[in-house]
């Protein structure tokens, strides 16, 4: 009996008969997504401006003209995106977390950035303007930091994972599949079991169109299955890595994970972020999809023109057979004489006319063209452009302002899908964090800092209960709040302009710290931490010098030394102060480096306005 037991013990719980369990599940997932996975490729070539190979109008010429109106669009979209890579923010929703949401706030930009997150963002978002669906994957890497790991964000081709058919959140898929070929050697070396059994390919994985000849007969398709399941009240997330039927790791095979699962989250660590969405499934459609009928149309007629105008600039002619006529001499420019038997007429050659199109044309290929920029939301306005007749710059900027809403609200909904990533970044701080770890952070005054952090402040915390006084335990949870990491020429010269409006207004006057500080806490502005900071010192500073001179004249009153006259109560300021009341003296204007500019407010502000017009505020 004891035997028995200790043999089911020992089975492993994910097998063949599993995997080939899992293998029929996948295969209906890529049935269901078979579509997708052909316009996926079809809108890379459209891309790639190979789309004269999907192009099946009858009756073309073997000229095959190709204009860039489509892939401007996704070049602009793509450069407003880069412009807001997002930046996030920890608040904490109980008072006692709030030194913890300080510390977070400090430690995840660095995080990101060694995790790779702005590559990823870089690539997301060519995956999302071209097939409309950008997919981000955040996992823990086990073998960063020699050994130590961390966490590492990946941008996901959308063509090699699957979903449950029908699903609108991949959080909502029964199971979640990423396949990826790999070298069979490379196989071989890391999982010696595998040597002598690769080389069937059961699964056939989407690849693009590529102009180089990518060989895969040395390759299998290696599957990441991630699944859920519900064990002791929660939710908890499995992982199998297989190939073939052979598998390579399992949660429910490894004891130290059957319970808990890959991560204690629980969530698949893929999130989607979506262009154009679609109903019932969780991607959508991009750009590409969205333009192409017009690209079509635009190189069409581009190749009738073009066509058209080779025809005209190419001379030929009708010639009768007994004219008598070299063709050699007569075809070849570079001979002054072209010899002819007997006399010649002008019927004996005839060239042919080719009529010339009409303007109206030329007027629908225009049409056609701001079309595309009028549906895709890309004027020239957007590209630093104007329409004829407008030199305002105030005028300009609110055209820009406009035109970049549809910008602000497509990189809007990518910064619900970063909140999901920051999320699952502070769970996998949660888990993995047990060792201290230095990082290099931005002290409050700029200089730069050296701190350690791990996941004692994350780990759940007992708190009585108000009602029953029982001891349960809660960890802390956090609101994030995303901005926009701004650092062009236009923000910088902004930020100084408003640095030397504060200077004007007489902020910074220590007599003034009140009435700025109230004013300050109602402004949003990079930096007002530090600018807060400075101003209540400022007053802090300013009030113990008005106590030590008050101290000071009274011991002069009390030793009879005379007081020479009524102290300033302005006194200690007057280097920051012009006739003492709070005011200073007025700066000239200058530029984003410290440079004199001449006083042109109006378009300053709105060349600010219309670097922030494509930014969520």
């Amino acid at each position: 009996m004891d035997l028995a037991i200790d043999e089911s013990l020992a089975r492993p719980v994910v097998g063949k008969d599993q995997l080939r369990e899992a293998n029929q599940i996948l295969r209906d997932y890529m049935a269901g997504k078979a579509r997708l996975d052909a316009r996926i490729i079809e809108d890379d070539k459209w891309w790639r401006q190979r789309h004269w190979d999907v192009i099946r109008e009858q009756g073309t010429t073997q000229l095959k003209t190709k204009s860039a109106w489509l892939v401007n669009v996704v070049l602009s979209k793509h450069a407003d995106a880069m412009d807001a890579l997002p930046e996030p923010n920890c608040l904490p929703r109980a008072e006692d977390d709030r030194e913890e949401a300080q510390r977070l706030s400090k430690i995840l930009p660095v995080v990101l950035e060694e995790a790779e997150f702005p590559d990823a963002w870089e690539r997301a978002w060519w995956h999302k303007l071209k097939g409309g669906t950008a997919v981000y994957g955040v996992f823990w890497d086990k073998s960063k930091h020699n050994g130590l790991g961390d966490v590492a964000v990946r941008a996901v081709d959308p063509l090699k994972l699957y979903w449950q058919p029908g699903v609108t959140r991949l959080q909502d898929s029964r199971n979640v599949f990423l396949l990826e070929l790999m070298d069979n050697e490379v196989l071989e070396e890391q999982y010696p079991e595998l040597k002598g059994k690769l080389g069937g390919k059961e699964l056939l994985v989407k690849e693009y169109y590529h102009d180089d000849h990518i060989n895969t007969s040395d390759k299998s398709p290696v599957v990441d299955w991630y699944y859920k399941k519900h064990t002791g009240g929660k939710q908890v997330l499995h992982y199998v890595k297989f190939v073939g039927d052979h598998v390579l790791y399992a949660t429910e095979n490894d004891p130290q994970r059957t319970d808990s699962g890959l991560y204690d989250h629980g969530m698949y660590p893929f999130f989607s972020d979506v262009l154009f969405p679609e109903e019932g499934t969780p991607a959508g459609f991009g750009y590409i999809d969205l333009c192409k009928d017009a690209q079509r149309q635009i190189d069409l007629m581009n190749n009738a023109i073009v066509a058209n105008c080779v025809a005209a600039a190419t001379p030929r002619w009708i010639k009768r057979g007994d004219d008598g006529v070299n063709e050699e001499e007569y075809a070849d420019w570079s001979k002054p004489f072209v010899h002819v038997q007997g006399s010649i007429d002008d019927n004996a050659m005839r060239q042919i006319t080719v009529n010339p199109l009409s303007g109206n044309y030329l007027a629908i290929l225009e049409s056609k063209i701001n079309e595309m920029k009028e549906t895709s939301g890309n004027r020239d306005v957007n590209n630093g452009g104007a329409p004829s007749g407008v030199t305002a710059a105030s005028a300009i900027a609110a055209m820009q302002e406009q035109s970049g809403k549809l910008s602000r609200d497509q990189i809007r909904v990518s910064y619900n899908c970063f909140k999901q990533i920051v999320g699952c970044v502070i769970e996998l701080i949660r888990q993995f964090y047990d060792a201290p770890r230095q990082f290099r952070i931005t002290g409050e005054t700029g200089q730069d800092e050296f701190v350690y952090y791990d996941n004692q402040g994350l780990a759940p915390q007992a708190f009585p209960d108000p009602q029953t006084g029982v001891q349960t335990l809660s960890k802390p949870v956090f609101d994030l709040k995303i901005s926009a990491q701004k650092a062009t020429e236009y923000s910088k010269m902004a930020q100084n302009e408003l640095a030397l409006q504060l200077y004007q207004l007489g902020m910074f006057a220590p007599n003034n710290a009140d009435p700025a500080l109230a004013t300050l806490e109602m402004m949003d502005f990079d930096g007002k931490e530090q600018v807060l900071q400075r101003v209540q010192q400022n007053g802090t500073l300013f009030q113990m010098l008005q106590q030590a001179m008050l101290e000071n004249q009274a011991m002069k009153a009390a030793m009879g030394i005379p007081v020479q006259g009524a102290t300033d109560s302005s006194a200690g300021a007057s280097a920051q102060n012009d006739s003492g009341n709070g005011r200073p003296a007025k700066l000239p204007q200058t530029d984003g480096q410290g440079a004199i500019a001449p006083q042109n407010r109006i378009a300053d502000k709105a060349k600010a306005q219309a670097q922030a017009a494509t930014q969520p505020g």
